[in-house]
């Protein structure tokens, strides 16, 4: 439940409480300060709504407020231009990185320019709104089509599974981003754009399915693997997989057992091994799907075929079937997660750690790399290691990951070492290793033994699973 706070006094904010009581927005907590005494709720208020009455030009008051709880944001609509900016400035002491959303209804707050403050300015609203009205003047999009919802304006919270991802890594079936709104600009989206925080997408689909992806956005824990798909798929090439498919399996459904309503699919291929096959059939039932292929189809079409009858977000490979069966390309053009199993089963991984590389990739894979840790309850471990000890080249992903930790209010360790990281992986144990999952990674040649990029030697060590994280990298 997100927990919000309002600092209202004056008609603006009795409209915006009301209009909160009213639609029954229950799934959110509201706190309510206002330095009126006359300031009351509405009579038939929700149960999540509670009111104070002081000052909140007080920082000590206002400070004892945020002990109390943990606000995701704030809304400040006060009358008076003075107890506004006070108010701000009291906030962003107590918490610099909160959101924080301002009614200006004086022109007295252009000056502000900080990612994590909104200034909303009531005579631009008013003007704008009017303008709308003007003969010749295009429609916006709330009057646009049949008006059922198929158009849609949704923001991206710091926390959402989108935030940071590439417009190639999501798979927009049946609805599409047709455009970007960010700093008040529209930006027309290519494969390589990066999706931000506090970016406005707008999205055209099917009402139903948008009201879905607006869940997903939106959504906080439960919803891994989203936005990649949503249930798990584990491929089982026999030629490769036999004497260790059981082990697989269990690890599987390991993961299948911390998610919900998760379904996984067993695609089985080139299945020789009949004695263990007639095992995982029986496997078969309430939560799991057995498949088996018999013909000599190609591996990328079987693939395909299940990708098109199953929502899979998450596909569990051992690292041989997926470089000999070359499932880099079909995995990364259907952008899905994909699981390497390791000789450490998952069951007693005790952290997920990210090598830092150059910056390919590393803003995009921190917010699924969050929620992995979240769903696991892995400790989440960021390593800056780099031998000639240039920490500071590195320093805005580390910023990025530690402004996502405290939004998500799940904690990241830094870790800044003077050593080789390719040799500091393989002393670790029991961990996740997260990466991302690029175009040539492992398209390897003889000259990868003598290459310091981490990709070339993702697939080195058999020794601790993988998660691979797609990423589309601008050319």
């Amino acid at each position: 439940m997100k927990q919000i706070l309002i600092l209202a006094d004056g008609l603006a904010a009795k409209h915006f409480i009301d209009r909160i009581n009213q639609k029954r927005v229950s799934a959110n907590s509201y706190s309510i300060v206002s330095p009126n005494p006359e300031f009351e709720l509405p009579e038939k208020k929700i149960a999540n709504m509670t009111l104070h009455h002081f000052d909140p030009t007080s920082f000590s008051k206002l400070k004892k407020v945020f002990s109390t709880s943990r606000f995701d944001m704030v809304f400040i609509l006060l009358d008076n231009a003075e107890d506004a900016r006070e108010s701000l400035n009291n906030i962003r002491e107590i918490d610099e990185k909160i959101q924080i959303y301002l009614l200006d209804e004086w022109d007295n707050f252009g000056d502000i320019e900080n990612s994590f403050v909104q200034i909303f300015n009531i005579n631009q609203l008013i003007a704008n709104r009017l303008f709308d009205h003007l003969p010749n003047v295009p429609l916006v999009a709330q009057n646009v089509g049949v008006v059922e919802g198929e158009i849609m304006e949704v923001s991206i919270p710091y926390e959402s599974s989108f935030a940071y991802r590439h417009m190639g890594s999501i798979s927009q079936v049946k609805w599409r981003i047709v455009a970007i709104y960010r700093d008040s600009k529209l930006i027309l989206p290519t494969s390589a754009t990066m999706i931000k925080p506090l970016d406005s997408l707008l999205i055209v689909g099917k009402p139903q399915i948008l009201n879905n992806i607006y869940t997903q956005i939106n959504g906080k824990q439960g919803i891994f693997p989203e936005p990649f798909g949503r249930d798990l798929y584990i491929i089982l090439d026999m030629n490769y997989d036999a004497d260790h498919a059981l082990n697989y399996i269990n690890e599987a459904m390991y993961m299948q057992e911390r998610l919900t309503n998760k379904q996984l699919v067993v695609r089985i291929m080139n299945p020789g091994r009949f004695d263990i096959l007639e095992r995982i059939k029986s496997f078969d039932g309430e939560g799991i799907e057995v498949l088996v292929e018999y013909s000599t189809k190609s591996v990328d079409n079987i693939i395909m075929a299940d990708m098109q009858k199953h929502n899979i977000g998450l596909i569990f490979s051992s690292g041989d079937t997926f470089i000999n069966d070359d499932l880099s390309s079909v995995v990364r053009d259907m952008k899905k997660l994909i699981y390497i199993f390791g000789q450490t089963p998952l069951s007693l991984v005790e952290r997920s750690v990210i090598l830092m590389d150059d910056d390919e990739g590393m803003e995009t894979i921190s917010s699924t790399s969050f929620y992995i840790s979240q769903t696991l309850g892995l400790d989440l471990h960021l390593c800056n290691y780099d031998p000639e000890g240039d920490f500071e080249s590195k320093k805005m992903i580390v910023e990025h990951y530690e402004t996502l930790s405290n939004v998500t209010h799940y904690p990241v360790s830094i870790e800044e070492k003077k050593i080789n990281p390719i040799r500091s992986l393989e002393n670790m144990k029991n961990i996740l290793q997260i990466a991302p999952l690029t175009y040539d990674v492992d398209h390897r040649s003889w000259f990868s033994i003598f290459s310091t990029k981490l990709k070339d030697h993702l697939f080195d060590s058999t020794q601790h699973p993988k998660l691979l994280i797609p990423v589309i990298v601008e050319q």
